[in-house]
């Protein structure tokens, strides 16, 4: 799995797009066992929702988005993309956000979503 990646660009976030999305992780991790943390979110809790058998899947508690470390590269990605900023048509901002998203790099990635407060710490 190290050094291959995928992308996988969805058109909406609902339950039939997750499955779509967990389907292609499951596949893309070669039978290793993945564990995925969300939020809340109706489309990562659904009934109707197929984890495959390689996957397990950890929701945060509610109203806790700073427990989420994706958050954290949300707001950089608004920071860098949208903060004052006007574009002129819907596609022109989709262009400018995923021209971004493609050219991070794993390690800003990480260091952006580290989350030291979720280490062990001796007291």
């Amino acid at each position: 799995m190290s050094g291959k990646h995928f992308e996988l660009i969805l058109p909406n976030t609902n339950t039939e797009c997750m499955n779509i999305f967990l389907e292609e992780i499951a596949k893309y991790a070669c039978g290793r066992k993945i564990i995925i943390v969300m939020d809340g979110a109706g489309w990562h809790k659904s009934k109707d929702l197929k984890i495959p058998l390689n996957i397990t899947i950890l929701l945060l508690p509610p109203y806790s988005p700073e427990l989420n470390p994706i958050e954290r590269l949300w707001l950089h990605i608004k920071q860098r993309t949208i903060k004052n900023c006007i574009y002129e048509t819907l596609d022109a901002l989709e262009e400018v956000i995923c021209d971004f998203i493609k050219n991070l790099k794993l390690s800003d990635v990480a260091s952006i979503c580290n989350i030291n407060y979720m280490s062990i710490q001796k007291v």
